[in-house]
């Protein structure tokens, strides 16, 4: 079969969808713009699917690399036969590839290999045939008789038992090596297989932390990504010892029917030696095999839970524009105040220490009132780090209007980005401090476009983030990222470069290039402008136009989610509704009339020209939630404060695989387990909890010596 009819196949997908995606990544189109603007060609694949076809085909050519590599270096060796290259071709996954490919392997000199220069091979090849017959048809032979034939004191071989070592040598490999034995073995690992995990004689006490895994058993089959990654991190650490084992009975079941039908003095030698291949090779060799793929699936398990635990954090509900003052808490150093317009360019920073005592804590409030009243500032938003809760506290005692919200903010990262090369060239005259309380007040007014410009992997909601595969890692979250990004849209005339580098086709040095032309430029008054930035081409403009917004413009699509390519199929409706375009813009019902059937071509067909209509309805809509106030518990500020049975308001900060982290205002997240997420049994915390969540938690222990707390969302 084709790539395209192998992931038809697999994904249950219709291969015409597959090949229509596969051609357009292929012309450099991306997945947001694919699911988007191009439904009639896909069938309307939505990105996961999309994503999911782009990831298969990039599979499947590195195992067809891999097969290229394969029969050319059999080929080179003169050992490629019609039966062993149609082998190497029908191999359908990495692993049968390999296992094809095995025998042949060039490899260091083993005991089989050092038995063949023996002149043994010969032995070997007749054990394995006589253990093969039916038992009718078996030979009594004495394998040591016809091993005396192989004596050769030359050879260092003295006796006959010397030979039936070294074809038992032989015999132990061929098993090791045989693809099919490996392919059946591989699947009772998975079956049958047991994870196993033990500490290590004298760090009882150093691992302390690892306890739960010092006598650990568990069944393969059932053993979660996050236990293995945890187990895993023990064993790096030199705190535990890991095994996944298949008892040898289980094993030789499988191996021993394979090539012994009889049992004769030759087949016994078999056994013994598919015993020793078993034990000496294969086990070791199957054993390494399942542990990566275990860790393949627990690194998938746990890139799955720190893109969905992003996504809910970057499609958080945006204030919107607003005059912000934003504090950035501390203690003895005092609390770095900033002042935000409407964009979020900063207008004023200071320092005031509220938590010094003397004059300085009424100067400090004197201070906030003077900057509220100045510059008309409409929220305030409050670090939730060290000092937030009593910062809160205390700007809530200055007698602020009563309409004005204060929100704590997460400051995740904000530390990272104060650092980066992207907050030095946005503020090239400030430091850290004020660059990190720009990033708290700019976060309240549009998480997503301030927490671009931070390496997700630095925000903080995912589990053994350092412990998966970094790559994979970062694909994942940067195509989250992407998803994200695009799904908002950007406005053409505000956003940061950093925002701009995730649209659809652009990327940093055509987002940087965008910036500068805005500079040099101004405003661009259309999206048709774009074509004026320099190395922005038609294929960029393609895919980037319909993700961009510019407000205000001559033509009000500009403003909205219609790609320009489309621009023709509105007008038309203008003109058969003998309405402007403008018109249409926002009303809902202007074109209830309208038969869609009648616009529809080979590109624009019905599922895009419904998107139109939902987008003419509501232009440039946002996705994300509206934004609602929260406040913490007033009084519960520290670990000392909570008490067992109180129910508190909180934030979901982290939903992992066994539970969700939960932000109560004292310092310290709560985890509320899996079991305690909801009446019902829950498989997924993702199902019930999501980060940024506003819930109300029971706490049902406090541990103090550990500063732990364990909450429940249960109504009981």
């Amino acid at each position: 079969m084709t790539h395209t009819e192998i992931i038809a196949r697999e994904l249950d997908l219709a291969p015409a969808a597959v090949t229509a995606a596969a051609r357009l990544l292929a012309e450099g189109a991306t997945v947001p713009f694919i699911s988007r603007y191009r439904k009639e060609a896909t069938g309307s694949l939505d990105e996961v699917q999309v994503t999911a076809v782009r990831d298969r085909l990039e599979q499947l050519a590195e195992l067809d690399k891999r097969r290229t590599a394969v029969l050319k270096s059999l080929e080179e060796r003169r050992l490629l036969t019609p039966e062993l290259r149609a082998q190497v071709t029908a191999a359908a996954t990495m692993a049968a590839l390999e296992d094809a490919y095995l025998p042949y392997r060039p490899k260091r000199r083993t005991r089989a290999t050092m038995a063949r220069e023996k002149g043994l091979e010969p032995l070997a090849a007749w054990l394995l045939a006589e253990a093969a017959r039916p038992a009718p048809e078996a030979s009594s032979e004495d394998p040591l008789v016809r091993a005396a034939a192989f004596v050769d004191p030359a050879k260092e071989v003295t006796t006959a038992a010397d030979a039936l070592a070294g074809a038992r040598d032989i015999v132990a490999e061929t098993v090791s090596e045989d693809a099919a034995v490996r392919a059946a073995l591989r699947t009772l690992y998975f079956a049958q297989g047991t994870v196993t995990s033990r500490v290590l004689t004298g760090k009882a006490d150093e691992g302390a932390k690892y306890r739960d895994w010092f006598a650990w058993e568990e069944p393969v089959r059932r053993v979660a990504g996050h236990r293995m990654l945890a187990m895993r991190r023990g064993e790096k650490e030199k705190i535990l010892a890991m095994r996944v084992v298949l008892p040898d009975e289980t094993a030789l079941r499988v191996i021993e029917p394979a090539y012994c039908r009889n049992r004769t003095a030759a087949a016994a030698q078999v056994r013994e030696a598919a015993g020793d291949g078993w034990k000496r090779l294969l086990s070791v060799a199957m054993e390494t095999e399942v542990r990566l793929e275990l860790k393949k699936r627990a690194d998938q398990e746990a890139i799955a839970v720190f893109a969905a635990n992003l996504r809910q954090l970057l499609l958080a509900a945006p204030l919107g524009p607003g005059r912000v003052l934003a504090l950035d808490p501390g203690f003895r150093t005092g609390c770095k105040l900033v002042v935000l317009d409407r964009q979020g360019d900063l207008l004023v920073h200071d320092t005031v220490y509220p938590h010094t005592g003397g004059s300085r804590v009424s100067e400090a409030g004197a201070a906030v009132l003077r900057l509220v009243k100045t510059h008309d500032v409409e929220a305030v938003a409050i670090g939730n780090g060290t000092a937030g809760r009593e910062t809160e506290r205390w700007v809530r005692g200055l007698g602020l209007p009563a309409a004005l919200p204060v929100v704590m903010v997460n400051e995740a990262g904000a530390s990272v980005y104060s650092a980066s090369e992207t907050a030095r060239s946005e503020f090239p005259d400030h430091d850290l401090t004020v660059r990190g309380a720009v990033s708290i007040g700019r976060r309240l007014m549009d998480p997503l476009a301030e927490l671009v410009k931070i390496d997700p992997k630095s925000i903080g909601v995912g589990q053994y983030q350092h412990d998966v595969d970094q790559r994979a890692l970062k694909r994942s979250l940067d195509d989250t990222v992407t998803s994200c990004v695009n799904a908002v849209g950007v406005d053409l005339n505000t956003a940061s470069a950093p925002l701009l580098a995730y649209v659809s086709g652009l990327g940093p040095q055509l987002a940087a290039n965008i910036v500068a032309h805005r500079s040099a430029q101004g405003p661009f008054p259309g999206r048709a402008q774009l074509l004026e930035v320099p190395r922005l081409g038609p294929k960029a403009y393609e895919q980037a136009a319909g993700f961009l917004r510019v407000r205000g413009a001559a033509n009000p699509l500009d403003a909205s989610a219609v790609h320009p390519e489309s621009y023709g199929v509105v007008e038309a409706m203008a003109r058969d509704l003998g309405r402007p375009v403008a018109a249409l813009v926002g009303d809902a019902g202007a074109t209830k009339q309208l038969r869609l059937e009648r616009y529809a071509t080979d590109r624009v067909g019905l599922p895009t020209l419904r998107d139109i209509l939902d987008e003419l309805a509501k232009p440039g809509r946002d996705p994300r939630a509206r934004f609602e106030i929260f406040s913490f518990a007033e009084g519960i500020e520290s670990l000392e404060d909570v008490q067992e049975g109180m129910r508190l308001p909180g934030i979901v900060t982290n939903v992992t695989a066994f539970g969700a982290f939960i932000d109560v205002g004292v310092h310290q997240d709560g985890l509320a387990h899996i079991s305690q997420l909801a009446d019902r049994f829950v498989r997924d915390p993702g199902e019930v909890v999501k980060v940024g969540q506003q819930v109300t938690a029971r706490v049902l222990e406090v541990d103090r010596q550990r500063r732990r707390i364990s909450l429940s969302l249960k109504d009981g």
